[in-house]
C-alpha cells in the first residue's frame, strides 16, 4: 500500500500539513502516517547539574508530544480519518528521511513556516533537507495555503496540459 508521510511539529502549519496529507492520502487511495521528531536535548556539563535537568526536560517533551500525537489520532479518527502515528527522538531532517526511506513513502507532505533566507542559512531548515535527501516526491505546504490546494492545483495541471494553447 502507498504511504504518505506528514511530519508534523505541532506548530500552525501543522493543520495544513495534515489536512494536506489526508486529501493527497485519499486521492492516491494511501495510508496516511504523521511523525513527530522530538529534537534530543544537548548535553551540557557544569556545576549546576544543568546536563541533569536537560535529559528532564527533553523526557518530559518525549511525552509530552507522544501524548499529543494520540490526542491528534483520536481527533482525526472522530473526523472518519485513519491516520498511524510515529514519534522518534533526533534531529528532524535527517529522521524525516529515515523514516519515509522505511515506510517506502510515495510522497512526504511538509509545511513551511516562511522564514527568511538569512534564519535558514544560520539555523538551517528541515524542510529543505527533506528536499535534498528525500527518496520520494516532497510536497511543501505554505502556512496559508487552503486544504487540499496542492492536488487541485497538480489536477488543475493535468487538465490543462492536453488543452489546446490559445
Amino acid at each position: 500500500m502507498k504511504t504518505v508521510l506528514a511530519p508534523i511539529d505541532f506548530s500552525k502549519v501543522s493543520r495544513q500539513v495534515i489536512d494536506e496529507a489526508v486529501v493527497l492520502a485519499r486521492a492516491i487511495d494511501a495510508r496516511l502516517v504523521l511523525l513527530h521528531v522530538v529534537q534530543p536535548a544537548p548535553i551540557i556539563a557544569s556545576e549546576f547539574a544543568i546536563g541533569e535537568s536537560g535529559v528532564e526536560v527533553s523526557r518530559f517533551e518525549d511525552q509530552e508530544a507522544a501524548q499529543r500525537l494520540a490526542r491528534l489520532q483520536t481527533e482525526l479518527g472522530a473526523d472518519g480519518i485513519t491516520a498511524e502515528v510515529i514519534h522518534r527522538v533526533g534531529y528532524p531532517g535527517g529522521k524525516i528521511v529515515e523514516v519515509a526511506k522505511e515506510l517506502k513513502a510515495a510522497f512526504i507532505v511538509v509545511g513551511a513556516h516562511g522564514h527568511t533566507a538569512f534564519y535558514d542559512l544560520i539555523v538551517g531548515s528541515t524542510t529543505s533537507l527533506v528536499l535534498k535527501l528525500a527518496p520520494c516526491p516532497v510536497v511543501v505546504t505554505p502556512a496559508a495555503m487552503a486544504k487540499g490546494a496542492a492536488v487541485r492545483q497538480a489536477r488543475e495541471m493535468r487538465d490543462t496540459a492536453g488543452a489546446p494553447r490559445r
